[in-house]
């Protein structure tokens, strides 16, 4: 495909004259004017202002997803539209249809022409450069329709995540309406080729000038495109007609129901009156009981509903053996839970989906997952009936952060509290030395002193008993008595 002399930018312009003079007759002039008719639709579609605002607001979007969108795969997705909408511009299929537009005898050429019998027509070697023109653009067409389907389901695929939900869909609605601008231009294109070949086949007949030897040309779009693509090119039927008819049948209908339902008059037996006795001394105990019973009961039933489908998806993750498996009873798991207004465990398994799809973008390019698998049973066991404390990798990693903040704390706290205490036990220790040293010293200075008052007194001669008692005497008479 990349040898082929459609699939180019710039196509080499023959050499030869662009114009050519020939006999011109009433059906030359039928194919003239539809020929320009084709080219203008082209070149309106092409120049359309809605066109080109959506093409603004590509670019705009891709300048400002640049730098934070980079590794995502719907910016990827944009990027290649953007690269076939680039290559549309350099193509300058505007400029060459203009050309075609002006090469062509206006309304009143083609009258003088008529009269006089020639004219002037755009020669061979240029309705055959024209006709590849044409081609690699709709080559081009379908390549940018796919690029948009892709993208547009990329993008789908996240709002389904729940994953930036805005802005996709403001891609998504950008991309629709591109895609159907873009087949728009790809079914006028094939119209303008086919009156293209038509007129070729007659300027050839009078003129010829042959300028592609080495490629010759389809008969028709449909066979140059791949199938896939050439289906785009069918118009689909309108429904206006079918819609008319039925409404045209319904009021059919009630017309004659209108007609027959004076006429068609049925009398219901509507039975006759029973006169009921009601006695207001009947005992309702009964009745409530039986009314509670069958609450207890509908509660209990519901009770056990959900047990046992706790217990079914609990079996089902235990046997999921990939986490594509994992992702199709998470996501059955979660409706389920939106039912039964379960919106703690509806948010767990949201955010275990979400986990679960990254997991399966990374198991479908080769890595192995079964260590992470068995991790993910436990969070998803534990996320259908939340109950004790969650497992590590199902808590949120601010709660993780704050956590580590509060236990550091705790432990800076406790080290702190041990060092005071440490230091405190030290200083107590300390004193209690010093203060036995002080009391040792001053028993010691005790010792001491009895010691040398019983060595002083042992060392007084010692006085007889009478003069013991005049020193007594002598005291008490010092004292007055």
């Amino acid at each position: 495909m990349a040898g082929q002399p459609w699939n180019r930018v710039n196509i080499p312009f023959p050499g030869a004259v662009s114009s050519v003079r020939m006999n011109f007759s009433s059906t030359t002039d039928a194919n003239i004017k539809t020929l320009l008719v084709e080219n203008e639709k082209v070149l309106k579609l092409i120049r359309s202002e809605i066109l080109q605002t959506e093409i603004r607001l590509l670019y705009e979007l891709l300048y400002i997803l640049n730098n934070s969108f980079r590794g995502n795969k719907t910016f990827k997705g944009l990027k290649q539209v953007e690269q076939c909408v680039n290559r549309l511009k350099n193509m300058k299929l505007d400029v060459s249809l203009q050309e075609l537009t002006d090469l062509c005898p206006n309304r009143i050429q083609r009258g003088l022409s008529i009269k006089a019998g020639e004219c002037d027509v755009p020669s061979q070697p240029m309705l055959e450069w024209l006709c590849l023109k044409v081609l690699g653009a709709a080559q081009l067409m379908s390549c940018t329709l796919n690029r948009c389907s892709r993208a547009f389901i990329i993008s789908r695929q996240q709002m389904k995540w729940e994953e930036f939900v805005i802005l996709n869909v403001v891609i998504t609605s950008m991309l629709s309406r591109l895609w159907v601008m873009f087949r728009g231009i790809l079914v006028s294109l094939s119209t303008l080729y086919q009156q293209l070949l038509v007129f070729l086949r007659e300027v050839a007949h009078a003129q010829p000038m042959p300028f592609l030897t080495d490629f010759s040309l389809p008969a028709d779009m449909a066979q140059f495109l791949c199938p896939s693509d050439a289906f785009l090119l069918i118009k689909q039927p309108k429904h206006d007609s079918s819609t008319k008819d039925d409404k045209e049948k319904q009021q059919k209908k009630k017309k004659s129901s209108k007609s027959q339902g004076p006429t068609g008059k049925v009398k219901e037996d509507l039975g006759i009156a029973v006169e009921r006795g009601t006695n207001h001394d009947t005992d309702l105990k009964p009745f409530l009981k039986v009314v509670r019973n069958l609450t207890e009961d509908k509660y209990f039933l519901r009770g056990t509903y959900k047990a046992d489908k706790r217990q079914k998806f609990k079996k089902q993750v235990r046997e999921a053996t990939t986490f594509t498996d994992m992702a199709a009873h998470l996501e059955e798991m979660i409706l389920w839970c939106r039912s039964q207004r379960m919106e703690k465990e509806r948010r767990l398994l949201t955010f275990l989906r979400l986990k679960c799809h990254k997991m399966t973008c990374l198991e479908a390019t080769g890595y192995n997952m079964q260590r992470k698998l068995q991790s993910f049973r436990q969070e998803a066991c534990w996320a259908a009936s939340p109950q004790g404390p969650a497992p590590r990798t199902c808590r949120s990693s601010a709660a993780v952060r704050r956590k580590n903040r509060l236990r550091t704390r705790c432990q800076s706290l406790r080290s702190q509290f041990k060092s005071s205490t440490v230091k405190t036990g030290v200083k107590n220790k300390h004193l209690k030395r010093r203060r036995r040293r002080r009391c040792e010293l001053s028993m010691s200075g005790l010792s001491e002193t009895g010691q040398r008052s019983r060595t002083t007194y042992e060392a007084t001669p010692q006085t007889t008993n009478c003069d013991s008692h005049d020193d007594i005497d002598d005291i008490f008479a010092s004292g007055g008595l």
